[in-house]
């Protein structure tokens, strides 16, 4: 509507004018209908349409309390606006006062001093005379400030860092709204005041520097969204007049106050005049600033356009909340940047929280529902975030509106690793599965089999089934917590579901669906009881609130006092069920095992420790008798009374099973008999028994360590011992050695001589060695995971069976060489192994980065925080290792632009990144990286003879790579220690074989005489893709706009080189998928070259959509530069010569962050810790 040529119509009153959309407020295009109001054009009645800047006479003499436009109050004398709102000191409400004041007594002044504000808040060091003010055009003005603009940097107030600017956009937004408010019933309509800003902030928003567009767009919304409240506050006064208007003409003839009536009619008029001028006022920011500002190239200055026409939409939805400002939302959703898309969610879910407004959304929520879904995977994790609490509002007004398949693509985010995502889709769960009762639920009680929480719980089961990922029902549980926390808590429920004979007519739950439960039931007390999320979805343990640790010590009673007594039922139901029997186990550990004596639960103690007993005599599976075992030591508890009771059992137990296993170990080792297969399978069973109970408790005084050295040395001599009961009695014999060392006093030293020495005696098995040298140990371990982990798909497929067809066989083949390389990480971190062998596993990053990348960087993070220094060596070495393979591959005299050796190098800038951006942590580690390096391109001589470069000299470029995290006095350093290296006839060759250490040399060189540092960040809203510092040339001093600067400008942007990224193993983006396989409209090109011919209908009639690309998770994707073929056109900015670089990559960003390929705190690191 504000877009429309007559915008008067929409508020004109029922007896005069339809109150229905006039053709020119529906879906037409607002730039294509309506010329911009600009200067020159006559509004209405003859007054000047806003952006028309009034002209004075001379100026005048400062208006009261104001000196050449500075305060001379409250001690702030010679303080400009800028400063006074800049130190933010006094109340704004105040500030403006002074400057209404100053208005009243001489507006040129008091504009001019306004004028200033803006300026200044851009970080621009000139200002705008009087003279300039009387006799320049807009235009004019801009482009002098451009040239007075600061060169010395790249910040600007909205961007700036310290406490001072910190409040400093809230205080700029603050006194525009105020400025609004307090000149909205005189100033504002004065032809001259709003006329002027308007064209200013217009002229400002079209402006090259990043800094006057980005303040001009900020102030311009702002002062849209305060004339918007004008206006809808005059729409309310145009109401009640003509409510009160209706009344007063409706009353009898004698009664009928004919004066207040004419009252009446001269207020509405002017009321109707307000809202004329108002509305000229919007539809000039709106033409004029906005449809060109959302789609900038600017990320923050998109986004603060698209919050604020969310407040609009959300203040005055009569006006705004209809399809012709919808699109521009929904259209900017398809935007690169997340801080933009977020903007966009976030706008949405103030509109859909509004049940009222749901009828006008209609139309936008039909045409851009998909891709509403489709955020849900949105590579940013709190666009996802939105995305799916926008989709729960939606689903909270209309249950028809998300059909089955656009709910199940919500649902699966319950199991992501992410909580916050999966949080809010289990809050979506909640609401579409579980919210919805019928009116037969009204009645029925609340906890019981028969309960509505029982009908729910089996709604969950049902829904954990069919998602087919059992192995994460904690990671359901934790998702539906904050939500369905008291549905999960229902226990007794749970209880009788699993315990209770279902009533007449009722479906039984199936095998299937009670595992589940009784799955989801361990999972919910233990995270009752912990607090805190699953594995691999929390950073870590929380200090727990004194709310939330009475809250757990209240679930920990009750969980006790429920189970104490259900669980031996439970065990006596399901004895034989392996699966459902290690999950009731774990129960115990849940347990305050005070509750036995003081809820005189002894007897229930007893059930329980006879259902255990029953447990060990009837499963031999490892998973169950651990979990008997770790009950065991979990009652074992010398703390509470029950211990003696429950060490009695315990040792009943195991002084059988050992008895048992002796006398059976007895037979089967008698001479010249041939053990049978039920007397092998006795004696495997049985130890496995006593095995799973070592793991936990110690079994010394059982001196078992006779018994299977026995039975191990006979199978050593015979050869003919069973494979299964060699394992085992290895394992126990390990447990054995380990308990005992648990018990040594001394060092670490003894611990690993008493290990070495007791091992030596041990026989071998048929897979590995267990050899007395520790440095042969660890060459075999090396060697195993070279051999079984570094190997390529093929050749894993020959070893599947014949199953290489299976795509679930290789997955699961890869999960197993996963774990083996995690396993050997866990022992370069924990110094099992030395760290240096981690050479071999670090060379792999590039070849296997798809399978092993996360792993392999999140190994050399943690071995950095251990030791940098040797952290370092160990990079380094691995990059030796690679230059000698390839070496021996192919010969001294090898192309550096071969393959091998530019993997190599660009291994080594990978290598680079992880550093970080703080050289000073780095210091002594780069040092020591570049020395080694140094010392192994001499080391060997050339074999050619004297006089030809050294052997591996070609090492120097690889190099080079780390030399930009040399300190400007380290490189200094470096090149002297080079030197020490080198001959007087080679610092004077210039042949191709020695560019390697030219190039060196010049890389220790570069910066020397300053301490420049060039970042490469990613195309952010905050900040520059690429900052460079030089020295100034002496004769510029100012920004100057000269022509033909665009050569200048492909030039230098030409010598900005986009880094190779290698794709993610877990996060790619759509956005970078093949331009060739997009289809036309989805092109990033649509944000910036609009076409003027382009029309569709609907949502999409004669307007320019900008088609952004989507950005998805997707692990097919690849990254490819999207640099070629850009335009921006629509920007036409021409940027000038200066020393301010920020402006240009703003506007031709980098699309990549290198510097988020390797570091620590970017992408999805493997947990390696000990399970």
């Amino acid at each position: 509507m504000i877009a429309a040529q007559e915008l008067h119509t929409e508020f004109q009153f029922p007896q005069e004018a339809d109150t229905q959309l006039s053709s020119d407020t529906d879906l037409e295009d607002p730039d294509v209908k309506n010329a911009k109001l600009g200067k020159g054009k006559a509004g209405k009645k003859g007054k000047k349409a806003p952006g028309e800047k009034g002209k004075g006479g001379a100026a005048k003499g400062a208006g009261l309390g104001r000196v050449n436009g500075h305060h001379q109050e409250n001690g702030m004398e010679n303080m400009t606006l800028f400063e006074v709102v800049k130190m933010g000191k006094s109340a704004t409400q105040s500030v403006v006062d002074d400057w209404i004041e100053s208005y009243k007594n001489d507006r040129d002044i008091a504009l001019l001093d306004l004028i200033n504000f803006f300026i200044q808040c851009s970080g621009c060091k000139g200002a705008v005379s009087a003279e300039m003010f009387r006799h320049m055009q807009n235009s004019e003005i801009i482009r002098k400030m451009t040239e007075e603009f600061d060169e010395d940097s790249g910040d600007y107030p909205l961007t700036m860092a310290g406490p001072l600017w910190k409040k400093f956009k809230s205080s700029f937004c603050e006194f525009i709204g105020v400025l609004v408010r307090q000149c909205q019933y005189s100033i504002i309509y004065d032809e001259y005041m709003m006329d002027t800003v308007i064209s200013l902030l217009t002229g400002l928003s079209d402006s090259q520097v990043r800094a006057f567009r980005h303040t001009s767009t900020l102030a311009a919304m702002k002062l849209m969204t305060a004339l918007v409240n004008v206006a809808l506050n005059l729409s309310i006064n145009m109401d009640n007049t003509q409510r009160q208007y209706e009344a007063e003409r409706n009353k009898v003839m004698a009664k009928r106050a004919n004066d207040r009536l004419e009252l009446l009619l001269q207020k509405r008029k002017e009321l109707q005049e307000n809202q004329d001028e108002i509305e000229n006022m919007m539809n000039a920011i709106f033409k004029g600033v906005f449809v060109h500002r959302y789609r900038d190239a600017i990320a923050e200055i998109r986004a603060i356009c698209i919050e604020e026409i969310g407040v609009w939409m959300k203040m005055y939805s009569d006006a705004f909340l209809n399809d012709s400002y919808l699109k521009y939302v929904g259209w900017t959703m398809h935007d690169k940047q997340g801080e933009v898309r977020l903007k966009c969610l976030t706008a949405l879910q103030g509109l859909y929280y509004n049940r009222e407004l749901n009828t006008r959304l209609e139309l936008f929520t039909s045409r851009f529902k998909d891709r509403i879904v489709s955020m849900t995977l949105d590579k940013e994790y709190d666009v996802a975030v939105q995305a799916i609490k926008l989709l729960t509002l939606v689903l909270h007004s209309s249950d028809e509106v998300l059909t089955a398949e656009d709910c199940e693509s919500v649902y699966h985010l319950v199991y992501s690793a992410h909580r916050p995502v999966a949080v809010a889709a289990g809050e979506f769960l909640y609401k579409k599965l579980f919210s919805h009762r019928g009116p037969e639920e009204e009645g029925m009680p609340r906890r019981g089999r028969q309960s509505v929480n029982g009908n729910l719980i089996k709604t969950t089961v049902f829904f954990f089934l069919e998602s087919e990922l059992h192995e994460h029902g904690a990671y359901l549980v934790d998702s539906l917590w904050e939500c369905a926390g008291e549905l999960l808590k229902d226990w007794e429920s749970m209880i009788s579901l699993l315990l209770d004979e279902p009533m007449p007519g009722e479906e039984a739950l199936t095998d299937h669906q009670e595992t589940a439960l009784i799955e989801i039931m361990l999972c919910a007390i233990r995270q009752a009881c912990e607090c805190h999320p699953p594995v691999g979805r929390g950073t870590g343990k929380r200090v727990l609130t004194a709310k939330e640790k009475k809250t757990q010590l209240d679930d920990r009673t009750r969980i006790t006092e429920i189970f104490a007594v259900a669980l031996p039922l439970l065990l006596a139901k399901y004895s034989v069920d392996a699966e459902k029997v290690t999950n009731l186990l774990q129960l115990p550990q849940f347990f305050d095992l005070e509750i036995y004596t003081t809820g005189r639960l002894e007897k229930h103690l007893e059930s329980l420790l006879r259902q255990i007993r029953e447990v060990v005599e009837k499963h031999t599976e490892t998973d169950v008798l651990e979990a008997c075992s770790m009950t065991y030591h979990a009652l074992c508890n010398e703390e509470f009374t029950i211990f003696n009771r429950v060490d009695i059992a315990r040792s009943q137990l195991l002084d059988e099973l050992v008895d048992k296993f002796n006398r059976l170990l007895e037979d089967f080792l008698q001479e010249g008999e041939e053990p049978d297969e039920d007397d092998a399978y006795q004696v495997l069973s049985t130890l496995k028994r006593i095995t799973a109970f070592h793991n936990a408790h110690d079994l010394s005084k059982w001196d078992l360590f006779t018994s299977n050295y026995k039975l191990l040395n006979t199978g050593l001599q015979n050869g003919d011992m069973p494979e299964q009961i060699v394992i085992h009695a290895m394992q126990c014999t390990h447990y054995v050695i380990l308990w005992h060392l648990s018990k040594v006093s001394e060092g670490s030293s003894t611990k690993v001589n008493t290990l070495l020495s007791v091992t030596n005696d041990y026989p071998v098995s048929t897979n590995a060695t267990l050899c007395g040298n520790y440095s042969s140990l660890q060459a075999e371990l090396l060697n195993f995971i070279l051999d079984h982990v570094f190997i390529d798909q093929d050749d894993d497929n020959n070893s599947t069976d014949g199953q290489h067809d299976d795509e679930a066989s290789k997955i699961e083949a890869l999960h197993k060489r996963r774990n083996l390389l995690a396993a050997y990480c866990k022992l370069i971190i924990y110094n099992v192994v030395e760290m240096n062998t981690g050479a071999d596993i670090f060379k792999q990053y590039m070849r296997y980065y798809n399978d092993y990348g996360d792993i392999i960087k999140e190994t050399m993070s943690k071995t950095r925080q251990i030791d940098k220094i040797q952290c370092a060596k160990t990079l380094i070495l691995s990059l030796q290792q690679l230059f000698n393979e390839m070496l021996s591959d192919l010969g001294c005299n090898f192309d550096r632009s071969s393959s091998s050796f530019c993997g190599i190098k660009e291994l080594a800038r990978r290598f680079s990144l992880t550093f970080g951006l703080d050289q000073l942590k780095t210091r002594e580690a780069i040092a020591m990286l570049h020395k080694d390096g140094i010392e192994f391109a001499f080391k060997e001589p050339s074999p050619q003879g004297e006089g030809n470069p050294p052997l591996n000299l070609a090492f120097l470029d690889i190099l080079s790579e780390f030399s930009s995290k040399l300190l400007r006095q380290d490189k200094k350093t470096v090149h002297l220690y080079l030197e020490r290296f080198m001959t007087f006839q080679m610092a004077l060759q210039r042949e191709d074989c020695w560019l390697p250490l030219i190039s060196y040399r010049n890389s220790l060189q570069a910066g020397g005489d300053d301490d420049t540092m060039s970042v490469i960040s990613g195309y952010s809203s905050r900040g520059s893709s690429i900052r460079s510092k030089k020295a100034k040339p002496a004769s510029t001093g100012k920004r100057k706009l000269p022509e033909g600067e665009d050569a200048v400008w492909m030039n230098r942007e030409q010598n900005v080189q986009t880094p190779v990224m290698m794709p993610s193993p877990h996060l790619s983006s759509t956005v970078l998928r093949d331009p060739k396989k997009m289809r036309p409209e989805e092109s990033y090109m649509g944000v910036y070259s609009m076409t003027s011919d382009r029309r569709s209908s609907g949502l999409m009639e004669d307007d320019e959509e900008p088609i952004v690309e989507d950005v998805m998770m997707s692990s097919e994707d690849r990254l490819e530069d999207l640099n070629e073929g850009m335009d921006f056109d629509t920007m036409d900015i021409d940027l000038p010569p200066s020393k301010n670089r920020r402006e240009r990559s703003e506007l031709k960003p980098d699309y990549f962050d290198p510097s988020s390929i390797m570091d620590d705190s970017v992408g999805i690191g493997v947990l390696l810790r000990v399970k």
